[in-house]
């Protein structure tokens, strides 16, 4: 059984059992600028040195599948790129205009205004909805309103242009290259688009203070979500990721789920379960997520990712496993902070031969990290995923 075979039953708990637990993590930007082999500024930037980072380190690892988590870059954005310089251990690229790049050797860059180092972030009644379709948090330029690619001095149309011609680039070439993987694409939820432009403060704020205002944008931003998400199916991917980050319950509660969250996510999840009806999607949301997992199956998801055992979160796998029975798969629940990255490689063995105990032997289970593996993780311990699902 090759991979994607492997994943593809997995996520379809209706085909049977895969011959193993598939093993699929998500990892940390940081992690690939630490670990590919490629210079973290390129591996942020350019396309083919994402791609290529990729597929180095599923291979190195021997993961089932493989998560595009950035967009396709164009491929002029050298030519923009007015001086980098080093300061404290960190590179500063300069952009024309006002924008600046911190670059991190083990954590994703950050796009600043030079005047203030801070990121740009409209106020929330500054925005008017009409004027939105997809917020793109990844994009070299950073979040923009309205939404500009790279340094492009116009902005996208909403609409069926909207996405640039090299947006699929990368999703396309990691196809390309491994045939038998599972490949997956994300798109961030409608939710989480919101609280990227407008900064998570301003933007729960927003909820008591314009809920008007924020409805009508996560209208929008929810057609820009489902035409982004048609371009992943047709640029190759075998299931999209929804990236729902701010929906946990640290950050909000149930009742502002079911009002701000699980409508607008029902309708981006129905949409392309229409148009490709054998393509999975599943949800990815962080931390407390225990009291929300019935509300999170409302929204349609074929799965949900990452599970965070205590301390991070407060999922019990046992009880996720009766909670979601066995027509909804999971994703995760291995503690990537107190197991991948403190623990030894026979820690993350013994802990992830547990959770396949618990969940994994009806099926309907991918063994991974609850939410990424860390930037600094040593590699000899994530190896051990695949170590002890073929043991």
């Amino acid at each position: 059984m090759t991979s994607r075979e492997r994943m593809a039953i997995a996520m379809h708990p209706a085909r049977g059992r895969p011959d193993r637990v598939p093993v699929m993590c998500q990892l940390a930007l940081g992690h690939y600028f630490l670990n590919a082999g490629l210079d973290a500024v390129d591996v942020w930037h350019d396309t083919a040195a994402f791609a290529s980072s990729l597929i180095a380190l599923q291979r190195r690892y021997r993961f089932d599948g493989i998560l595009v988590n950035l967009p396709g870059r164009d491929p002029r954005w050298r030519r923009f790129v007015r001086s980098i310089e080093n300061r404290r251990g960190r590179r500063v690229i300069h952009w024309p205009g006002d924008r600046l790049t911190i670059v991190a050797p083990d954590d994703n860059p950050r796009v600043v205004l030079a005047a203030t180092w801070k990121r740009h972030e409209p106020a929330p009644a500054d925005v008017d909805p009409d004027r939105l379709f997809y917020v793109e948090p990844h994009d070299i330029a950073g979040p923009t309103y309205p939404q500009t690619w790279g340094f492009e001095a116009q902005p996208a149309d909403p609409g069926g242009a909207f996405f640039p011609p090299w947006h699929w680039d990368t999703l396309k070439a990691v196809r390309a290259a491994a045939p038998d993987a599972s490949v997956h694409a994300e798109v961030f939820s409608p939710f989480s688009q919101w609280m990227e432009l407008v900064g998570c403060s301003a933007g729960m704020m927003s909820l008591v203070q314009d809920a008007g205002r924020v409805h009508a944008a996560l209208d929008r931003l929810t057609a820009g979500a489902i035409a982004l998400a048609r371009g992943h199916v047709a640029g190759g991917a075998d299931a999209v990721l929804i990236s729902s980050a701010f929906a946990g319950g640290g950050l909000i509660s149930r009742k502002d789920y079911r009002a701000f969250v699980l409508p607008y996510e029902q309708r981006l999840i129905a949409a392309l379960k229409r148009e490709h009806p054998g393509t999975p999607v599943y949800t990815h949301t962080c931390g407390a997520i225990g009291d929300r997992l019935d509300l999170m199956t409302e929204t349609g998801t074929d799965g949900i990712d990452t599970l965070d055992p205590p301390p991070l979160g407060t999922v019990d796998l046992a009880d996720a496993r009766r909670q979601l029975g066995h027509g909804c798969f999971i994703k995760g629940n291995i503690d990537p902070v107190n197991t991948v990255l403190r623990g030894t490689p026979e820690d993350c063995y013994r802990d992830a031969r547990a959770r396949m105990a618990i969940a994994g032997r009806a099926g309907a289970y991918i063994l991974s990290t609850a939410c990424s593996v860390p930037p600094h993780a040593p590699p000899e311990n994530v190896e051990q995923l695949v170590r002890a699902a073929e043991s």
